[in-house]
């Protein structure tokens, strides 16, 4: 992780006795990584999304009882996941650097394809972007998104046309000059 948290792992060992903390152990290493790309899609920052969805998973283990005992843990620490973004995105220090970042650097980095989609996927609607990366980045069906956003399925069917249509418009083409 990009930052360490402080843990008392006194007080977690009291919260989580030790089939709890193998049970989330378990459950930390199948979903780490998809909640982590999930998030990076979302903010742009390798380094943030990993600090972000630490804190989801600190806050998961600190009350493990109660949500590893949910349908999908995933769902609800993918969710904190998202919020802790969301409010870190709204403060106005780190939305402009999160927009400098979306500038094409001269420096190498990742594949022009790549640049292009983060680009596209910064200047759409939060809505339609949180559908798009969770529709097709976590692979969740419509009606999970549904779920976790506490809106009609319908909703959401009309957010990932909308955010499907923004981004071909970003990433459009013109044949005119590819041809040249």
């Amino acid at each position: 992780m990009a930052a360490s948290v402080a843990v008392d792992t006194a007080a977690l060992d009291r919260a989580s006795p030790t089939d709890d903390r193998a049970e989330f152990n378990a459950f930390y290493a199948s979903n780490v990584g998809p909640i982590t790309a999930q998030i990076r899609a979302y903010t742009g920052d390798p380094a943030e999304a990993e600090d972000l969805v630490a804190e989801a998973f600190l806050r998961a283990l600190t009350r493990w009882k109660t949500v590893g005992t949910y349908d999908n843990p995933a769902v609800w620490v993918r969710r904190v996941a998202w919020n802790l973004a969301t409010s870190r995105l709204r403060r106005g220090a780190f939305i402009r650097t999160f927009l400098r970042r979306q500038r094409v650097a001269d420096v190498e980095g990742p594949e022009p394809d790549r640049i292009d989609l983060e680009r596209a996927l910064a200047g759409l609607n939060e809505r339609h972007r949180k559908a798009i990366i969770l529709h097709y980045i976590a692979g969740l069906s419509g009606v999970e998104i549904a779920e976790q956003e506490r809106v009609a399925e319908s909703t959401v069917r009309t957010w990932l046309a909308r955010g499907r249509a923004a981004l071909a418009e970003r990433l459009r083409i013109d044949d005119t000059k590819e041809q040249r």
